[in-house]
Order: C-alpha cells, then structure tokens, then sequence
C-alpha cells in the first residue's frame, strides 16, 4: 500500500487516496484509466444526453470497455441524477445507470473492475439499492450537510463533499470545501471525499486534517499528458487562466463553473430567454463539448475549477499521483512532532 492507507483506500482497493473527479459531457476514459493504473481512482463520464439514449448508453458501454482494456485496476462511472423543475428523474439517469449495471452482469472482467458507481446532481434514491445490491459501491456528491446525511441514510458507502470552488457542476448552496467538509464529517459516519480545490500534496494532507479520507480533482488531472482526447487548446485555456477568471452561471443541473469568455457571457446574458429549458440544456452541454472536442474556447464553454489559477504545468498521471500521496506523507509526518509540547 502507499503512503497514506485509510478505510477509503481499503474500501476500494486502491493505493491512494486520489479519485479523479467525473468530467465530460466528453469521452474521459483513457484519463481513467491511467489515474487507476498509478493506483488512484479514475472515473467514465457519461457522453452527455444525446436525445437518442440507446445510443448514448451503447457509446458509454464503449467508454467503459476501452477504460477497461487499458488498466487491471479498479475505476468508477461518474452519473448525474438529472431532475426536471418538478423533481421528477429525467430519462437518462435510469438509462444510463442501468447500462453500467448491465455492463457488469454481461462481463466478467468489467464486473471485477467497474467497482464504484457515482452519482451526483439529485438525489440518488432508490439508484443507492440498485448500485450496492449489484456490487457495487455507492458514491454520492452533495454539496450541504443535510445532503450528506440524507445520502448517508440512504445508504451510501461514501460521500463526496463539493465546495463551491470546484468546477463543472457546483453546489447550488454556495458552501466552500473549507467550511463544508469539516460540517460534512463530523455529520456522517462513512468516508468522505473532498471535491474542489485539491490540487497536490499540500491540499491533500490539508484534506486529511479536516477529517476527509481522500480529494477528488478534476481540473488537475484535465492537463494531463493521458487527457489526450481533449483538445489541446483547452487544456492550454486552463493553463493561462488566472485568479478571477471563472465565473459561475446556470449549468444543466444547477450552478457551474467554468472560465469567462463570450460563451459564459452569453449564457449569463440572456441565451436562456431564447430556449425551452430542455433546449438550453442541450445547448448548454454542446457548447460544453465544443470547448473540449474542437478546442473552441470562446464559444465553447470552458469548465474549471477556481484552482485553474494555480495550474502551470502539464503532469503525467503515473508520476504525479504516487508524488503527491508521498507529498502529503511528508508534510503530516513534519507537522506532527510541532504538535507535541
């Protein structure tokens, strides 16, 4: 095991205590693949919500499979629960986490590694039994204590605690990770993971002092040599971004973050009076995947993290996790002595 073992690692199985946060609506499976194969836990996101579903659901089934093909190790599947304004699921949800679970039943080798199935958004409800009556192990991303305690009453094995710092789909309360997650813990039993402004050794020894088990990144691993399907005029984006240059506005599920540019100035503007509220989610996740896909960075929207201004370098996967577990190692093994009087 590596340098920091908890009942988050030993739940899972995996070496240390870095998850690479669900990302997309674009294909993240390579990325996956290497965050797991350097002993952390790589995620699958979902292809967005094409309005045919059998095939986005058959385009996951390809996602997961390639993941698969290019690790031994253990990964997770990333789903939104999706509701519409009177709290009712919307259609992918249950089309898309029934197909992970079908994935599992049809292959032996994907029932071993597909281990840990996602959910964010809404609330996952019944979704909890069908995950763990599978196998599976049930992750769920709130953003408040109450949520968290009501996932943990749902019967979640983790919690991933989302400050309002982090990127893509932010919490709708506005709570940051370093309020949020020492509420988040001292509210539930089971372990929980901190989402939003982790992005090395330091902000995962930070992490593990407000009683966290493991950080969830996703702008950090988003420049990275293995995120090679993305465009690289996006993960440049990233690179040049400074403090003050994300913005949050309306995402599809609720608030997001991403950076400022003509896209995020015109959503913010008036694009929503122009669209049904299912148009606007379907523009919305398109603009998303122009950015990632064709490296459009003004009219694509550009998701990251308020930590995008912290981020100058390109790392490779299999170097960077094993450092920055040893990192954190090193800085609790320092600060432990100072404590002593």
């Amino acid at each position: 095991m590596g340098p920091i073992t908890n009942r988050y690692t030993k739940l899972l199985g995996i070496e240390y205590p870095i998850v690479q946060e669900g990302l997309g609506p674009f294909k993240t499976s390579k990325l996956a693949a290497a965050v797991s194969e350097a002993g952390g836990l790589g995620t699958v996101s979902i292809p967005g919500m094409p309005e045919d579903l059998k095939q986005g659901a058959r385009t996951l089934r390809e996602h997961i499979e390639e993941c698969a093909s290019l690790t031994t190790k253990k990964f997770a599947v990333n789903i939104p629960v999706g509701v519409d304004a009177d709290g009712k699921v919307l259609p992918f949800t249950d089309v898309y986490i029934n197909a992970v679970l079908e994935a599992r039943r049809s292959d032996g080798q994907l029932e071993r590694q597909l281990a840990v199935l996602t959910t964010s958004a809404g609330f996952p409800g019944h979704y909890v039994r069908m995950i763990k009556d599978a196998g599976m192990i049930s992750q769920h991303k709130v953003g408040t204590t109450r949520q968290a305690i009501k996932a943990q009453e749902a019967g979640v094995d983790v919690i991933i605690a989302s400050g309002f710092e982090m990127g893509g789909h932010a919490p709708s309360k506005a709570v940051h990770t370093f309020v949020l997650l020492p509420n988040v813990t001292e509210a539930v039993d089971v372990p929980v993971v901190l989402s939003g402004g982790a992005r090395d050794g330091r902000t995962l020894a930070a992490a593990l002092c407000l009683g966290a088990d493991a950080v969830a990144m996703g702008t950090r691993f988003i420049a990275s040599e293995e995120n090679s399907d993305w465009h690289p005029n996006y993960i440049q984006t990233l690179l040049d971004a400074q403090e003050g240059d994300d913005v949050a506005f309306d995402g599809v599920y609720g608030p997001c973050r991403g950076l400022r540019n003509k896209a995020s100035a015109e959503l913010m503007k008036d694009a929503s009076s122009r669209h049904s509220s299912a148009e606007m989610a379907r523009w919305k996740i398109e603009r998303m995947q122009l950015a990632q896909t064709k490296g459009d960075v003004e009219n694509g929207l550009v998701m990251a993290g308020q930590v995008a201004s912290a981020i100058a370098d390109v790392i490779k996967v299999s170097e960077f996790i094993p450092t920055m577990a040893e990192e954190a190692a090193s800085i609790l093994s320092r600060l432990a002595p100072r404590t002593v009087r």
